[in-house]
C-alpha cells in the first residue's frame, strides 16, 4: 500500500513568480520583498482604480495602470484599497502607461508590506491567469479527492467492524505525518505513523499539547470528537506537511470517522482501554525494549519519572472495575484485560510512598466489592526502573496462574507474592518439561484415561486443602460420605493409598503438573 502524498503548500506569490510564463516577463519585486510566502488563492485581471471593493481576500491583481497614470494619489490609493481587501499581491506591466516603476505605488506598497511587482518584457495576462488558475483547480480537485478517498477508506474500515487503530493507520496513511487522538485531559489514546516520529511528538506531549493549542501552527491540525453536544476528545495531525486547508479538511474527516466509530461500538472496550491495553501488551512481551515505551506511558497519563513501578496481575474482577477503584483510591495506574480472565495492573507510585502497604489497600478494596468470582492479587516485587516492568509483569502472571486452579481452595494472602506459590511455581516453571509431562501422564493415567472431571475436582481440592476433608466436603457442597466415596474412587482409579504422605505427594505434583500444562 502506497503512502499518499499531500499537495505542496497552497501556491504562494514566490511560486507563481518561479512559474516559466511568468518568467518570461522578466519580473522584478520592487516592494514587499519580505511578504512573498502570501498564499495566492486566486489571480484576477482588473484596470479598475476601485478594484480593491470587488476583491475578498488573496488575490494576486495584475494591471498594466493605464487608468492611474500621471495621478500620483489614484496611484497611492489603489494600492491602499488593494491592501485592506488583502490581495496577495499586485503585479504592474510596464510599457502600455508606466515605462519604469512609479514611486508613489511602490512607495504604498512598501508601507502596506504589499508585493509589488512588475514586469519589464510583455507579457500576456490570459496566458498567465490561465496558468495559474489551472494549478489552483487542480488543488482543489485534489483535496476533494482526498477527502473522498478518506471518507470511503474509513466508512469501509468501519463496516468491517475494524478496531480504532486500524483507522488511525489508515489516517496517518494519507495524511503522511503522526496522528495522535487524545481525551480533553490531553491523555493520549491511540497514535499511528512512523514509530520513531510518532515517540518525539509523544515525548513531551502534555505540555506541547497544551502549549500548541493543538492549533494549526508548525503543521499541527486538530478536529474535536463528540457528539450531542459534548465534546470528549480531539484527533491532532502532528507536523502536517500539505497545506492547512486540506490538513483540515483530512482532520475533519478523520473525525467524523471516529464518532462514528465510537457511537457504533456499543460495549466494546472504551478507547482508554484500548491504548492501556496495547502499552501493557507491548510491555509483557518485551518485544519492544521498555525504554522505546515511555513516551506512550507518559502520554498515556501513566507517571514515570522517579516512581515505583508495582505490576499486578487480578483474577474475578474485570478492567473497568479495577479503572474505577484506583480513581477511587486515588492511584496512578493503567488497567487492562491482556488474556482470559486476568488483567494485568501497572501502578506507578511515589518513591516515598509504602508500595505493600497501597497495594494492600487496592487489594482489600477489590474484595470488598460485590462479586460473583473470587478475588485473586498477584504482585511482583517492586520496581525503581521502567525497563525492570517487563520482568515485573512475568512475574505476576507467574505468580496468578500458579494458584489460578485451586485459589477457592487455598487460604491465600490478599495479595499472593512469588514467596508464596512454593511448589506451584516451580511445577509452573518446569511444565513444559518432557519428563514432568511424562510422569504427571503416568501418576494420573487411572483419571485422565477415562476423564472424570468431578473425580479430578475434588482430588484438586483436597491436596489443595492439606488432605482436609471437612474443607474438601464444604467446598463441594457434598456430605462427608459422599466425599468418602468419591475419594475411595479415586484411590481405585489410581491405585494409590492418599492417606500415605508420599502417595498423596506424588500424585498432587502430578496434578499441579497436569493443570500447568492444560493452562
Amino acid at each position: 500500500m502506497t503512502t499518499w502524498e499531500p499537495p505542496a503548500p497552497a501556491l504562494s506569490v514566490r511560486q507563481v513568480l518561479a512559474l516559466e510564463r511568468v518568467l518570461a516577463g522578466e519580473p522584478e519585486v520592487v516592494a514587499g520583498a519580505g511578504r512573498l510566502d502570501r498564499p495566492v488563492r486566486w489571480v484576477h485581471v482588473a484596470e479598475a482604480a476601485d478594484v480593491g471593493v470587488m476583491l475578498s481576500g488573496g488575490e494576486m491583481v495584475l494591471t498594466t495602470g493605464v487608468l492611474l497614470a500621471g495621478d500620483e494619489g489614484k496611484q497611492a490609493e489603489y494600492v491602499r484599497s488593494l491592501h485592506h481587501a488583502e490581495a496577495s499581491a499586485v503585479v504592474l506591466g510596464l510599457g502600455r502607461a508606466f515605462p519604469a516603476p512609479p514611486e508613489a505605488m511602490r512607495r504604498a506598497a512598501e508601507r502596506c508590506g504589499l508585493p509589488l511587482v512588475v514586469l519589464h518584457r510583455p507579457s500576456p495576462f490570459a496566458q498567465l491567469t490561465e496558468e495559474v488558475q489551472s494549478r489552483l483547480v487542480w488543488r482543489k480537485f485534489a483535496a476533494v479527492s482526498l477527502s473522498e478517498a478518506v471518507r470511503s477508506g474509513l466508512t469501509a474500515l468501519i463496516t468491517t467492524g475494524a478496531p480504532l487503530q486500524r483507522l488511525l493507520d489508515e489516517v496517518a496513511r494519507h495524511s503522511g505525518c503522526p496522528v495522535v487522538v487524545a481525551n480533553l485531559a490531553h491523555r493520549v489514546l491511540g497514535t499511528a505513523g512512523e514509530r520513531p516520529a510518532v515517540d518525539d511528538v509523544l515525548r513531551d506531549w502534555e505540555r506541547v499539547a497544551r502549549q500548541a493549542g493543538a492549533g494549526e501552527g508548525d503543521g499541527w491540525i486538530s478536529a474535536e470528537l463528540g457528539g450531542r453536544g459534548e465534546r470528549w476528545g480531539r484527533i491532532v495531525l502532528c507536523g502536517y506537511r500539505g497545506d492547512t486547508a486540506t490538513g483540515r479538511l483530512l482532520a475533519d474527516r478523520a473525525a467524523e470517522a471516529l464518532v462514528l466509530h465510537r457511537m457504533l461500538g456499543g460495549a466494546a472496550r472504551s478507547w482508554e482501554e484500548q491504548s492501556a491495553r496495547s502499552l501493557l501488551t507491548d510491555l509483557a512481551g518485551g518485544v519492544v525494549p521498555a525504554g522505546h515505551l515511555l513516551p506512550r506511558a507518559r502520554a498515556a497519563g501513566l507517571p514515570v519519572n522517579r516512581r515505583t513501578f508495582v505490576p499486578l496481575v487480578v483474577r474475578g474482577r474485570d478492567a473497568a472495575r479495577l479503572d474505577r477503584v484506583l480513581r477511587l483510591l486515588g492511584l496512578p495506574g493503567i488497567a487492562a484485560e491482556l488474556a482470559g480472565t486476568a488483567t494485568v495492573v501497572l501502578l506507578s507510585l511515589a518513591r516515598d510512598q509504602d508500595a505493600d502497604a497501597l497495594t494492600g489497600h487496592f487489594a482489600a478494596r477489590l474484595r470488598a466489592e460485590p462479586g460473583a468470582a473470587p478475588v485473586v492479587v498477584a504482585a511482583a516485587g517492586a520496581r525503581t526502573s521502567f525497563d525492570d516492568v517487563p520482568a515485573g509483569l512475568r512475574e505476576a502472571r507467574h505468580v496468578a496462574d500458579a494458584v489460578a486452579d485451586s485459589a477457592a481452595a487455598l487460604d491465600l494472602p490478599p495479595v499472593v507474592r512469588l514467596r508464596d506459590v512454593h511448589l506451584r511455581g516451580l511445577i509452573r516453571l518446569l511444565r513444559d518439561e518432557p519428563q514432568v509431562q511424562s510422569f504427571a501422564e503416568r501418576e494420573l493415567d487411572g483419571l485422565l484415561r477415562h476423564p472424570d472431571e468431578d473425580l479430578l475436582s475434588v482430588l484438586r481440592t483436597y491436596l489443595a486443602t492439606g488432605r482436609n476433608k471437612s474443607r474438601t466436603a464444604q467446598l463441594h457442597h457434598v456430605s462427608r460420605p459422599a466425599l468418602y466415596r468419591r475419594l475411595e474412587a479415586i484411590q481405585a482409579r489410581l491405585g494409590v493409598d492418599l492417606d500415605d504422605f508420599e502417595q498423596a505427594a506424588s500424585v498432587h505434583i502430578a496434578l499441579l503438573a497436569h493443570d500447568a500444562q492444560q493452562r
